[in-house]
């Protein structure tokens, strides 16, 4: 039997990623009942279940797993190809960035860019999770890290070192109780559940990593700099964050750090020749350093 339902695919993406009807139907503009609807239809042509519920919650199955990343693999590539068509005559990039980055380093130097290039049409898409970047649709990416991101090739654009940063109440705990001791008690900010970032600093500084239970995940940076600012808890921060550190607003607990991290360029890894408009971009920031 051909496979109709793909109308139900990206409700059942959206389902997958909120892990909630009420939530992914607030997000589609659509009724609860009409969300089920979809799903069910969707469950019946496939013949096996997508979500089973435990706890008051849902949750996928294991063809629930294996069809949402098919699913965002196959709405990713299908929006970048609407895109290219509607756009074929602009040369338009589209730039994954943090909005931390974006605002503190990239949006000063933009402009020299597009009067260099001013043929060349941008599109900026702020961006939170890595993970999601091969789905997303963009053509390049600005990333901080150390690892890689897969489905993608990465391009060093300059080292960044982190270290745990906090205000100065905070701060001022720590002198009191120790940075070892303090790291068990104060709350470690990070940007989603599957972060490394305070693990690999943990082991650059010879510390067993036992995170406090009471850790708050931010995931937008430049809400994740406020919250330390506020005073929420100790995150890894770079010397992007100079005109806090300056001002006193916040100030490094440490000189160890995460020295290998940094900002990289990523672009598709499957592509086999990178467009014109991409590799322009890609020559013009690395020689911003």
């Amino acid at each position: 039997m051909r496979f109709r339902s793909f109308d139900s695919l990206r409700v059942f993406s959206v389902v997958a990623r909120c892990l909630s009807v009420t939530d992914a139907a607030r997000e589609l503009s659509l009724s609860k009942a009409s969300v089920s609807y979809q799903i069910r239809k969707l469950e019946d042509q496939l013949g096996f279940c997508l979500f089973e519920r435990r706890r008051q919650r849902i949750h996928l199955t294991s063809k629930g797993e294996a069809l949402l990343n098919s699913t965002q693999l196959y709405l990713g590539q299908l929006d970048r190809d609407i895109r290219q068509l509607q756009e074929r005559d602009t040369d338009l990039i589209t730039i994954g960035v943090l909005t931390y980055f974006f605002s503190r380093w990239l949006s000063s130097r933009l402009m020299d860019f597009m009067q260099q290039h001013p043929d060349i049409a941008i599109r900026v898409e702020p961006i939170t999770d890595v993970a999601d970047l091969a789905k997303s649709g963009v053509d390049v990416a600005i990333c901080w890290g150390v690892g890689d991101v897969e489905g993608f090739a990465k391009t060093l654009l300059f080292r960044c070192p982190a270290r745990p940063t906090a205000n100065s109440d905070i701060a001022r705990r720590v002198r009191e109780i120790g940075l070892k001791q303090a790291l068990k008690e104060i709350p470690l900010l990070s940007d989603s559940s599957g972060s490394t970032g305070w693990q690999e600093w943990h082991q650059n500084a010879g510390y067993e990593f036992q995170p406090t239970q009471n850790r708050l995940i931010i995931p937008d940076s430049n809400d994740r700099v406020q919250a330390v600012i506020d005073g929420q808890g100790i995150a890894l921060w770079d010397d992007l964050v100079r005109s806090e550190l300056e001002s006193g607003e916040l100030c490094y607990l440490s000189d160890i750090a995460i020295e290998e991290a940094g900002y990289f360029l990523l672009y598709l890894a499957n592509q086999n020749q990178r467009s014109t408009v991409i590799q322009k971009f890609s020559d013009w920031i690395c020689d911003q350093q």
